[in-house]
C-alpha cells in the first residue's frame, strides 16, 4: 500500500468529520440565536401587555377621581391631548411628547383619595379642609410611584408637581421656576384652561376667551411664561382641537393609542 495514500486517508477522514461538526455547532448555534430572538420578542411583547393594563387601570382610577368633578370623564381625555400638542409647540420631540399625552391624564388620580365634602363644597375650604385637598398630589405621586416603567414615572412627577407654582408659592414643596418639571408645568396651565372652559358643581362654564384671559393673568405667578406663551400662541389650534375631542366623544381608550 502507497504508504502516502495510507497517511491522506485518515487526514480526510478527520477534515471530513471536523467539517460535519462545524456545520452541525453553526447550525445549532443558529437555532440558539434565533430561539433567544424569538423568547425576547415575547418576553418584550408581554412586557408591553403588562405595562397596557397596568396603564389602563390608573386610566379607569383616575377617571373614577375624575367624575368626582365632571360626570362626562373626557376632562383627562382633553387633558392628555392638550398636553401633547404643548408639549410639541415647546419643542418636545414627539416621544417625550405622546408620553405626556399617556401621563398628564392621571395627574389628579390622587384625589380617589379626597372626600367628596372637600372636593364638591361649593364655597371657599376652610385651612383645615385646605390641607385634606392639598394631599392629592403626595397620594398621586404614592400611587403612581411604585414603577420603574418611564410612562409611570413620569406620571408621579406630574401627580406630585401640576400644583407647584412658578412663583415658588404652591404645593407640596414650594418649588419655583425650573425647579418644577416641564411636564408638570404643561399639564398645570391645559389643565387650568380645560377646568375653566367646563362646568362644575360651583360654577358654569367661563367662555374660552375668558379663559384665556384668566391664563394670561397668572404668567410668571402661578405658570411658566414660557409655557403660557406658546399656549397663547397656538391657542387657536388648541381650542380646536378640545372642541374636536367634544364632538368625537372620545373616552379614556384613545389614549391608549400608540399613534
Amino acid at each position: 500500500m502507497n504508504t502516502v495514500l495510507g497517511e491522506r486517508a485518515p487526514r480526510a477522514a478527520t477534515a471530513y468529520a471536523s467539517n460535519c461538526f462545524d456545520e452541525a455547532a453553526a447550525a445549532q448555534m443558529e437555532q440558539l440565536v434565533a430561539d433567544f430572538g424569538r423568547m425576547y420578542r415575547e418576553r418584550n411583547e408581554a412586557l408591553e401587555q403588562i405595562a397596557r393594563a397596568h396603564h389602563e387601570c390608573l386610566l379607569r382610577l383616575s377617571l373614577a377621581a375624575d367624575f368626582k368633578d365632571d360626570d362626562t370623564g373626557v376632562h383627562i381625555v382633553r387633558i392628555g391631548f392638550l398636553a401633547e400638542a404643548l408639549a410639541l409647540a415647546l419643542g418636545e420631540s414627539p416621544a417625550q411628547a405622546r408620553m405626556l399625552r399617556k401621563a398628564a391624564p392621571m395627574h389628579d388620580i390622587g384625589k380617589i383619595g379626597t372626600p367628596d365634602a372637600v372636593l364638591k363644597k361649593a364655597g371657599p375650604l376652610t385651612p383645615p379642609e385646605r390641607e385634606v385637598m392639598n394631599r392629592h398630589a403626595e397620594i398621586g405621586e404614592s400611587i403612581l410611584g411604585r414603577s420603574r416603567i418611564p410612562l409611570f414615572e413620569l406620571a408621579a412627577l406630574v401627580a406630585l408637581n401640576h400644583h407647584e407654582r412658578f412663583d415658588g408659592t404652591g404645593y407640596p414643596n414650594r418649588r419655583a421656576g425650573a425647579q418644577i418639571p416641564l411636564a408638570a408645568r404643561i399639564t398645570a396651565v391645559v389643565d387650568f384652561y380645560d377646568a375653566l372652559t367646563m362646568d362644575r358643581v360651583y360654577r358654569k362654564a367661563f367662555a374660552p376667551q375668558e379663559a384665556l384671559a384668566m391664563l394670561v393673568a397668572e404668567r410668571g405667578k402661578a405658570f411658566d411664561p414660557r409655557v403660557v406663551d406658546a399656549f397663547v400662541e397656538g391657542f387657536a389650534a388648541m381650542e380646536a382641537l378640545r372642541q374636536s375631542i367634544n364632538a368625537q366623544g372620545l373616552d379614556f381608550r384613545a389614549l391608549l393609542d400608540e399613534q
